[in-house]
């Protein structure tokens, strides 16, 4: 069903024609459309609107509407303006206290006022959250709305005081005994860090593992070097070894299958990490060696910038086929998420990692959607036109949002105890799982992928987002990560309910 279609209909009736849907009530084979209008109303009005009604929804179901007469009020209209700020747009919200909040009623909507400093104006402007403001008024609140911002003097306040934060928590790296060593240069090391537990700063660091693939290369000098992929069961390294001309022939004595270890230092090169190995001997892990799960930081106690608020989803889109979720699906959590980046560069192995500007996602509990968390992140480098142009984020709107270090802490937490679910849902997890062990946090939950899903159970001439969204009637603004996020867990409940039950 379209949602927009729908209501132009709807707003043909003259009693109707600032008529808001509210939501719809989806009971067995019968849906209740909830509307709100502002004008005074007639029985025959709803006769008309119920008939409307019937033409979009699926053959074999039952309609009725609805109407309800509600006349906004300043006040109304000024929370619910805070409240948008607040959830769409925290950078601004920032600036805005609700007395800087002014609202006129003209009788078929009306028009809003925000106050900010003048070093401000372009933020909300360019920033496109006044036509943000507008559009949700427009969505909540019968009739047109326009808005607009004013210029006034901002006084410095001393800000409240922060709760000391929690004590840090320090985790070691993970450590194996070197077995059967016998020296090539003569470092004579003892115990091994997992590669998986390489971070920048460490020096004089022993890696040990096999050797997956060793090619001699020669310098433009004309001397020549050794690049080196090893791995041990936590991870894989690439390194490039500069020899002695003492120790050349046993280095090229070396293939592939052999167990050596390299002592060197965690460096940063070109942007991206790098081990540079001063010294390669001959060694082992331990014979049957069990490899430890690497602990992660536990979850923080509490939030510190980004707070889950509970979230609904009023109004379905699909009316048709099985509207019951499974047995046993509510009991199940998760979370669905979507980000936006800067590029597309996952992987730190293929250069400097890409960041992240916005997370958004929404919580499902109880086979419903309960919480959402979104938030834009500060980003130290300017966003290209591009992605400017693909997401509509500017760098004006990330002023004053939280550092990633801060964001994943709080998604960490919100995530905590369930599975992950997004489309194309590794692209985005690298990111997560990337910059949460920056910060010691481990992300290894399930995960569930809505292309995948979609294509078990559709048949569609491609599995987008947007075209998946289409197949199921529901209309969002794309490539912004909360309505990406949403868009996607309500496209996630429609898959469960086709046979898609996650295992």
């Amino acid at each position: 069903m379209k949602s927009r279609e729908y209501l132009e209909r709807i707003r043909e009736i003259p009693a109707l024609s600032r008529a808001v849907l509210k939501k719809i009530v989806v009971d067995g084979n019968t849906a209740v459309f909830h509307l709100v209008t502002d004008e005074t109303y007639h029985e025959e009005d709803v006769v008309s609107a119920r008939a409307v009604t019937y033409e979009f929804v699926p053959e074999g179901c039952m309609a009725d509407v609805r109407v309800v007469k509600s006349v906004p009020s300043e006040e109304g209209v000024r929370a619910r303006i805070a409240e948008v700020l607040k959830n769409k747009f925290p950078a601004a919200a920032a600036f805005v206290s609700p007395e800087d909040i002014k609202v006129e009623l003209d009788g078929a909507g009306g028009r809003f006022v925000i106050g900010v400093a003048e070093s401000e104006r372009t933020q909300f402007v360019r920033g496109n959250v006044l036509d943000g403001v507008a559009a949700d008024l427009c969505r909540t609140f019968p009739g047109a709305w326009t808005g607009d911002c004013r210029s006034v003097q901002k006084t410095m306040e001393a800000p409240p005081e922060e709760p000391l934060p929690p004590p840090e928590v320090i985790i070691a790296p993970r450590v194996f005994r070197i077995e059967n060593y016998a020296p090539i240069y003569g470092a004579s090391p003892k115990l091994a860090v997992y590669i998986a537990d390489l971070a920048a700063g460490q020096t004089c660091v022993t890696v040990c593992g096999t050797i997956s693939f060793l090619e001699e290369r020669m310098t433009k000098k004309e001397k020549p070097f050794f690049s080196f992929s090893v791995s041990d069961g936590s991870g894989q390294l690439r390194l490039s070894y500069f020899t002695r001309k003492a120790t050349l022939e046993k280095v090229r004595a070396l293939k592939a299958g052999d167990s050596v270890c390299f002592t060197g230092d965690m460096e940063l090169f070109n942007g991206s990490l790098s081990f540079r190995p001063k010294a390669v001997d001959y060694g082992t892990p331990p014979k049957d060696y069990m490899f430890e799960a690497r602990p992660s930081r536990p979850a923080p106690p509490r939030y510190t910038a980004v707070f889950p608020e509970p979230c609904e989803d009023l109004v379905q889109g699909m009316l048709f086929g099985e509207t019951r979720l499974p047995a046993g699906f509510e009991q199940g959590r998760y979370v669905v998420f979507d980000l936006e980046t800067t590029g597309l560069n996952n992987n730190p192995v293929a250069g400097p990692m890409d960041r992240i500007i916005e997370v958004g996602a929404v919580k499902i509990e109880g086979g419903k959607i309960a919480e959402k968390f979104s938030s834009f992140v500060a980003c130290p480098v300017k966003l290209t036109e591009e992605i400017v142009g693909i997401t509509g984020i500017e760098d004006e709107m990330l002023v004053g949002a939280p550092p990633v270090e801060t964001v994943m802490a709080d998604f960490y937490k919100f995530t905590e105890g369930c599975a992950l679910v997004g489309h194309n849902v590794q692209f985005d997890y690298k990111f997560i799982r990337y910059y949460g062990e920056q910060e010691g946090y481990l992300f290894d939950a399930k995960t569930f992928d809505t292309v995948a899903l979609s294509q078990q159970l559709l048949r569609l001439s491609n599995y987008k987002l947007n075209t998946v969204a289409d197949h199921f009637g529901f209309t969002f603004r794309h490539h912004r990560a909360f309505d990406d996020a949403f868009v996607t867990a309500k496209i996630f409940l429609e898959l469960v309910k086709l046979g898609g039950i996650p295992k």
